[in-house]
């Protein structure tokens, strides 16, 4: 099971203030308050709140500085509060505080779902059925494509994002992520910004796009390999292009041209039989029947977003805003991800 553990050193909030606050929000809350944490996650800070037999999640962003318009909680609740009712892998969300004074940040409260999640293999409890790696990886296209095909404007989520211009202000924003996060120069971002500014695809149609769906934002049940049962971390979640999704789910796939091995903290690092990226495409496009021609430029878009990721995360250890050695090596990660982001430029 996807269990929570003892509190990081340095991760703890004003508890107090946080259990004041919460009874009189949520009064049918009973019982003492015991605070554990998740400990899978590379930003946000999720916690397990029980009060008596009820268990809530509350998630918050990280210490320190944040980038704009990252880790948006108030953008979560707004799609939780509403997404569950149109699709059952969204946790329903119960509450979201503006108020930094309760514990030094925004944070939502939402649904504890139960069951297992496949990190880096397969775990234990999927060993027993044939080809378990393969079954969780349609699972999991699957789940994409059903969020995908939800009418958003029946859904009450319209104003969850402008789908007008949406790949431009992808690049500009991620851009100026980069420019916010460099521990110093790289013009080879610079070159893969320009390529892809110069050729910006037409979107087919817009949706809902999680952009982060990968396996370890994956819930199963222990005894079921072939359908997902929740998908966390919605902070990113808008309106926009499906394929700027499905191309963030490809680059934490296995890649021939790109040894994930020599870095293992990033969230990208598989072991075992899982199936070729082509067969995740080829999935996606049976179940929503969208045309992938284009799809190279947005995977170049994904890897070249996963290296500001990297940069950012790196960024933090190198100010002093995190203890996690795991961040410490990030920035040869987010270098490592440059590199394969031109060679997939120059691939034909």
């Amino acid at each position: 099971m996807d269990t929570a553990k003892e509190v990081r050193k340095g991760e703890n909030l004003n508890w107090k203030i946080l259990e004041d606050y919460l009874r009189i929000q949520l009064p049918q809350l009973k019982g003492i308050m015991t605070v554990q944490q998740f400990h899978g996650g590379h930003a946000n800070l999720t916690y397990l709140l029980k009060f008596g037999e009820k268990e809530l999640v509350l998630r918050r962003p990280p210490f320190g500085k944040i980038a704009p318009g990252a880790h948006d909680m108030g953008r979560e609740y707004r799609v939780l509060s509403k997404l569950y009712k149109f699709f059952s892998p969204a946790p329903q969300a119960y509450h979201y505080c503006e108020d930094d004074s309760i514990i030094g940040a925004k944070f939502v409260i939402v649904e504890r779902k139960k069951g297992v999640v496949v990190r880096t293999k397969i775990i234990d409890c999927f060993k027993k059925y044939p080809n378990p790696e393969k079954r969780i990886a349609e699972a999991m296209i699957k789940a994409q494509a059903q969020l995908h095909l939800v009418d958003y404007e029946i859904a009450d989520l319209s104003n969850l994002g402008k789908p007008l211009g949406f790949l431009n202000r992808q690049l500009n924003g991620w851009g100026q992520r980069w420019h916010l996060s460099k521990t110093d120069d790289s013009k080879e971002m610079d070159q893969i910004l320009e390529w892809l500014q110069s050729d910006v695809p037409t979107t087919e149609r817009n949706c809902i796009i999680h952009n982060d769906i990968k396996p370890d934002n994956c819930q199963f049940q222990p005894n079921d390999p072939d359908n997902v049962t929740a998908i966390f971390d919605w902070d990113m979640c808008t309106l926009g292009d499906p394929l700027i999704d499905l191309a963030s789910t490809l680059s934490y796939w296995p890649e021939e041209r790109f040894d994930f091995n020599k870095f293992p903290d990033l969230p990208v690092s598989l072991e075992g039989n899982w199936p070729h990226k082509s067969f995740l495409i080829n999935k996606y496009q049976e179940f929503t029947g969208l045309d992938l021609s284009r799809l190279k430029w947005y995977e170049v878009f994904a890897y070249w977003k996963g290296a500001v990721i990297a940069q950012q995360l790196y960024k933090r250890y190198v100010d002093g805003q995190t203890t996690d050695l795991r961040m410490a090596k990030f920035g040869e990660s987010a270098k490592a991800m440059i590199d394969l982001t031109l060679r997939i430029i120059k691939t034909t």
